[in-house]
């Protein structure tokens, strides 16, 4: 059994929470939070995008801290579940490495690419896992599009086209503050620029043109080339319209069938295109996915993490050099978007 501390008590900490309720082979057995209320149980003030809004929860079982230092005092923990927000990752892990714990990280794994690397040094180097929870890939629709590609059934990966766009983040004050979130690219992007770094490895160059916010991408349109010849595009960032406040989707083409998926969330509803599996012969498919429910996929993604903390399965799509690797794209595609030229990534 896997001891979990989940660090910071937000929107993803409690949907960690229910998450980990899930996963047989591991336990939740204490978290941190600066917040009074929260550290009695009362997690009605969480709100977010998907997902129930918190609740009141029994906390008499749980080992209840007010700093993540004095919970790494607590030697009955294995694995630190780390939820706080992105300017606070980088100080927070190497407190838990050296505590001598296995991190589990919220994307960003840091707010820069080179502060990334040093961390999965860091923890190389301490022989502890460091993983990042990008749970796009456990989403079945990704999922289902990175199985395609493993196994190559309808044939290569040729190109592809990606989005992710969300109206005003009114809730993040300092939404596009490189200190503090990062910005469309590294808070929205990360997810898509891990995403291709699985599909089509490490690029060789990215071209972008971008509109701009307090000097910082906004919108921004990508094409990113591939070492191979292979090209795929991108849309991120954020449009003024309040009445659309999230969507993602893509639209990939592979040998013998072309993979297409979008999701729309609007003001008074959601309009999605579920996944369609378009095959070369005409035949149009569309796959059965599961039940839908968002909490799936991060009970997938921490029972995996769990999992590695154990020694029974090796990082993969958690591994900290890929989300290192991810950061590095986004602050490329940032420098290409700002100078107007193509920028290498050799």
């Amino acid at each position: 059994m896997i001891r979990i501390g989940i660090s910071g008590i937000g929107f993803m900490g409690w949907i960690h929470y229910l998450a980990w309720k899930n996963v047989p082979h591991a336990q939740v057995v204490a978290f941190n939070s600066g917040d009074a209320a929260k550290r009695a149980g009362d997690w009605t003030s969480i709100r977010g995008n998907f997902g129930p809004p918190g609740e009141k929860i029994d906390v008499s079982g749980l080992r209840v801290y007010e700093s993540l230092e004095s919970m790494l005092g607590d030697d009955r923990i294995d694995l630190i579940d780390l939820c706080s927000p992105p300017h606070a990752h980088s100080a927070a892990i190497k407190q838990a490495l050296a505590a001598g714990r296995h991190v589990l990280c919220e994307k960003p794994l840091a707010l820069q690419a080179d502060e990334a690397q040093r961390l999965v040094q860091a923890a190389a180097t301490k022989d502890r896992h460091l993983m990042v929870a990008h749970v796009l890939p456990f989403l079945p629709e990704f999922d289902y599009l990175l199985s395609a590609h493993r196994d190559q059934r309808f044939g290569k990966l040729l190109t592809g086209r990606f989005r992710r766009v969300i109206g005003p983040p009114d809730w993040i004050p300092d939404f596009y503050d490189p200190a503090r979130v990062g910005g469309p690219l590294i808070d929205l992007h990360v997810h898509d620029a891990h995403l291709m770094r699985l599909l089509f490895g490490m690029p060789s160059a990215v071209t972008a043109r971008a509109t701009l916010k307090e000097g910082h991408p906004k919108f921004i349109e990508t094409i990113i080339d591939f070492p191979d010849g292979r090209f795929a595009a991108a849309t991120c960032g954020v449009t003024d319209s309040p009445a659309r406040p999230f969507c993602h989707g893509y639209e990939v083409q592979f040998e013998k069938a072309t993979l297409q998926f979008d999701f729309v969330a609007l003001s008074n509803g959601v309009e999605s295109l579920p996944l369609k599996v378009l095959h070369a012969d005409g035949r149009i498919e569309q796959p059965a996915l599961g039940s839908g429910d968002m909490i799936d996929a991060f009970t997938a993604e921490l029972s995996l993490a769990a999992d590695i903390a154990a020694g029974r399965q090796k990082e993969s799509i958690l591994d900290g050099t890929l989300a290192a690797d991810a950061l590095t794209i986004c602050q490329a595609i940032e420098r290409a978007a700002l100078s107007g030229r193509t920028e290498p990534l050799a």
